[in-house]
């Protein structure tokens, strides 16, 4: 059953999935470029924590199950949709202000606060539940072997980690930080409407 596993195509459409622009990825620039190096592989730990988990339970029909049971998608919707509005706040009042750690969107205070934000991210964004679920629809058979899906969730897992850890190394570069400290507005007015607009999008999803 394993040879009949799409590997390089779950690898490529993940690849694409978590290396794009999205929440994920420009909050992990994000805190980074402000907080450090410590604090952004934190922050990509949490986000790669939760990516595992939703890769787990994709495989196990957990995706299905929350299709199929309206409510509990409304609720990881509505919750997701409210984060992501709440973090295009704190981003555009900080565009409006002057440089603060305190005051900064995509600022944290400790590893474990960039930890658990990248848990809060990830964890509250039902666009992951379909991502992956459709990511082991297209090459994992229904009738796959535990061993063919560990395979497949080691392979997504590692290959994730890979991309939102060299996430965070990039952006900690000094060199990136500086010109960030010099257009640091203009980037969080970018992170405020990115989150924003993810957030709505969320929100007039349709779910059939």
């Amino acid at each position: 059953m394993i040879d009949e596993i799409n590997l390089p195509l779950i690898l490529a459409a993940a690849f694409l999935g978590a290396a794009s622009s999205g929440p994920a990825t420009l909050t992990i620039a994000g805190v980074s470029m402000n907080s450090g190096r410590r604090k952004g592989l934190a922050l990509a730990s949490g986000v790669t924590s939760v990516s595992l988990m939703w890769s787990i339970s994709a495989a196990f029909g957990l995706g299905a199950l929350m299709l199929a049971n309206a409510w509990a998608f409304e609720v990881v919707r509505y919750l997701g949709a409210g984060y992501l509005l709440f973090l295009a706040y704190k981003s555009a009042r900080s565009a409006l202000t002057p440089f603060s750690t305190k005051a900064h969107g995509i600022a944290v205070q400790s590893v474990r606060a960039a930890y658990t934000k990248g848990l809060m991210l990830h964890l509250t964004n039902p666009k992951a539940v379909l991502f992956f679920g459709s990511l082991f629809s297209i090459g994992v058979p229904s009738n796959s072997s535990i061993e063919a899906l560990a395979m497949v969730i080691a392979a997504v897992g590692i290959q994730s980690a890979l991309i939102f850890h060299g996430y965070a190394l990039l952006f900690s570069n000094a060199a990136i930080t500086a010109r960030y400290v010099k257009l640091r507005r203009w980037f969080e007015a970018v992170f405020a409407l990115v989150f924003g607009a993810a957030g709505l999008k969320i929100l007039t999803m349709p779910i059939d």
